[in-house]
């Protein structure tokens, strides 16, 4: 069930960030791509360069539409279904939308799969381990959770659905399915406005203002640049030992977000220091958060040979200067 070179391949949430550049990465191999994207998270500037590709069709609609999905998916040869309510803050402010976005739209897209025998890529997420602060985490870790009152941990089940619903179609119906959990990952066409801490400590540093650490700064994360994300998912796409499995798709250079913001303030230049903000005062009261989250990628190393090729360093120096562009290409407005 490899895809063949050719395949049209249908994104959903294709303008976003990881799904841009997914994009870029079949149209530059050869393959047509559609998306299907409603521009709430994703941005139609990110395929802007593309725009008149003859591969290339960008529909603007909802994974929630069950007829576009139905003839969009009928027209492709593999689904990726990227589309997804992104980003802690958004997940903490609008729980309901989120959970629609991710359970609802799940089902939608990949019963169409199911109905014209397409394979499917489903992204989940690392938010799925929880709380679970052990590490390296590996595709059977513990999920340990909160309370569902907590927003965070809505999310995290309804992840944990989308995942559990792929899995019950190819046990069940055969159906040739992909899982990956896609851990921090960062790079260009990133937006600050969903709670993404790198690009927002940069876009922080560069206007001036102190650069703001949630909690006590001590949790750790690892960060992957999308490029080789992208390479890891286009791999997983043409393997067909991939099908029916889980997969970990992150890195494994581990740092704290202080001293994140600290090299971050350093790379910058910035002098206007760093704020500790407590949780309750920069989300809700309740929020919890995880003291590390560190991905153990053995298994998609085993069976494609991937492994980040960027360092956390060359991610940082790519999203400054992308950034300083941006900075120096648009008005002047206060970005606190």
């Amino acid at each position: 069930m490899s895809s063949p070179a050719g395949s049209t391949h249908l994104i959903t949430g294709g303008s976003g960030f990881v799904g841009s550049h997914l994009t870029d990465a079949l149209l530059a191999r050869g393959d047509s791509v559609v998306v299907l994207d409603n521009l709430s998270t994703g941005r139609a500037a990110n395929l802007a360069h593309a725009a008149g590709h003859p591969r290339l069709r960008v529909v603007h609609g909802s994974v929630l539409d069950e007829l576009i999905v139905d003839e969009l998916v009928h027209r492709c040869d593999v689904v990726v279904h990227l589309a997804a309510a992104v980003g802690v803050k958004l997940i903490v402010e609008q729980p309901l939308r989120s959970l629609t976005t991710n359970i609802r739209g799940s089902e939608i897209v990949i019963e169409a799969a199911h109905r014209y025998r397409r394979k499917i890529l489903v992204t989940s997420t690392s938010e799925i381990y929880g709380k679970n602060s052990g590490g390296p985490l590996t595709e059977r870790s513990d999920r340990i959770l909160g309370s569902p009152a907590v927003a965070r941990w809505a999310y995290s089940t309804s992840k944990a659905v989308d995942e559990i619903l792929a899995n019950a179609y190819h046990k069940e119906r055969g159906l040739p399915t992909v899982i990956v959990r896609l851990f921090n990952t960062v790079g260009p066409r990133q937006s600050p406005a969903y709670g993404m801490v790198i690009p927002r400590l940069v876009q922080q540093a560069l206007g001036g203002f102190p650069l703001t650490v949630f909690g006590d700064g001590t949790q750790t994360r690892c960060f992957a640049h999308v490029a080789d994300v992208v390479e890891a998912l286009v791999g997983l796409l043409d393997h067909d030992d991939a099908v029916g499995e889980t997969f970990n798709v992150g890195s494994d250079e581990e740092i704290s977000i202080l001293e994140l913001a600290k090299t971050i303030g350093e790379l910058t230049g910035s002098t206007a220091g760093i704020d500790l903000i407590p949780y309750a005062e920069a989300y809700e009261k309740g929020f919890e958060d995880m003291t590390r989250r560190v991905p153990d990628t053995a298994k998609l190393r085993g069976l494609t040979g991937w492994t980040p090729r960027r360092t956390l360093d060359d991610i940082l120096r790519e999203t400054i200067a992308e950034a300083r562009a941006e900075f120096h290409a648009e008005p002047a407005v206060s970005r606190s």
